[in-house]
């Protein structure tokens, strides 16, 4: 009865909330997991709030507004190759001023980016070019809110449960092993908004795990809750370095774990064995997906391998597309092999095949 009766005030605070308001992208530190949360006022990427998540009301971090999710793809600018080098030197006229009289002898050789205009100096950078500040909008009921901004006093707390949590996992082992259980544990977490713990593990079969609750609550005395997740979310809770060097994608970019197929492989003529593109995980590396619309789209501009070209006299074979180097290998009789770019075929709409630009082909014969 009373978890009815929390549940019942959670729900009435959720609809007593304004009809309009700012809606945020948040992440779960503890799953890593993202959620779309509304406030009434401008929050900043960063700021800590109380927020709801799929296990209850815990701590989660600003990432962005999420009002622009939905917009359309902007093109970013092509001349940007790295970072700004005068990103500090970007501020409004009164700081440029301010710094300029704190600041030593400039640097032999460097010349200050200073203006006396208003408006950035600088057209590519972030730093320069801050994104917009969410705008405020019309909510459904359907949006969650964010129950309150993160207090020293949270964050204290937050600490406190995160130390304990090394000593929960201890105990949970010991008891899985007590009772042994086929499963395996990968974390366990303290809700911030709530007393409850959550247990994370995976299990290849279903697990009996009643009695292993009833110790845990015995010992605890606050809720026990146990989620069996599968071998990719393993990865995004725990976090890694993957085989590029940088930390999962799963973990520290988004939790929507997109299927991946072996086509995806084969389109971007990678290697076929399961050691060079698997994740540590064990299954199919993430990344295939990134690249594979891009390289599905750049084929539409090349003939399709096993294909029939013919350059000059003779009928050659299409053996290898690589878009990369934009070149395409073609093999012919007494094997013979050639190498053209891509710029070198086009596609016929009256023959519906492809064909030699008659240029190039003018110059291979006189070769």
């Amino acid at each position: 009865m009373k978890k009815e009766h929390m549940h019942a005030a959670d729900s009435r605070a959720q609809k007593s909330r304004p009809s309009r308001g700012y809606i945020y992208l948040v992440k779960n530190p503890s799953s890593n997991e993202m959620g779309i949360c509304a406030w009434d006022s401008v929050l900043y990427p960063g700021t800590s709030v109380v927020a709801p998540t799929r296990y209850g009301l815990d701590l989660g971090i600003i990432i962005s507004g999420a009002d622009r999710l939905d917009k359309a793809y902007e093109a970013g600018n092509p001349e940007v190759h790295g970072a700004c080098f005068h990103a500090e030197q970007c501020l409004p006229k009164e700081e440029r001023e301010d710094e300029v009289a704190s600041s030593a002898e400039p640097e032999q050789g460097v010349e200050p980016y200073y203006t006396d205009e208003e408006e950035p100096v600088c057209g590519s950078c972030p730093g320069c070019n801050p994104q917009p500040d969410p705008e405020e909008l019309e909510l459904s009921g359907d949006v969650l809110w964010i129950d309150r901004l993160a207090t020293p006093s949270d964050m204290n707390r937050y600490q406190e449960l995160t130390a304990k949590e090394d000593e929960a996992m201890r105990i949970c082992r010991e008891k899985i092993a007590y009772h042994k259980l086929d499963m395996k544990l990968v974390t366990a977490h303290f809700l911030l908004g709530e007393p409850k713990i959550i247990f994370f593990f995976t299990a290849d079969v279903r697990v009996d795990f009643r009695e292993l609750v009833k110790d845990l609550v015995s010992i605890f005395r606050i809720r026990i809750e146990l989620r069996q997740i599968g071998v990719r979310d393993e990865s995004r809770v725990l976090g890694g370095l993957a085989v590029c060097g940088r930390d999962y994608c799963c973990h520290s970019v988004t939790d929507k774990l997109n299927p991946v197929s072996i086509k995806m492989a084969k389109e971007q003529n990678l290697s076929l064995n399961s050691m060079k593109i698997s994740g540590p995980c064990g299954r199919l590396l993430c990344c295939l997906s990134y690249e594979y619309d891009f390289y599905v789209e750049e084929k539409r501009n090349y003939p399709p391998e096993g294909s029939k070209l013919k350059v000059g006299y003779d009928l050659m074979k299409v053996n290898e597309v690589n878009i990369l180097s934009k070149k395409i290998m073609l093999s012919g009789s007494e094997g013979r092999t050639l190498s053209i770019p891509q710029s070198a075929v086009f596609f016929n709409t009256d023959t519906k095949r492809w064909e030699i630009v008659k240029e190039y082909a003018n110059e291979f014969l006189s070769n």
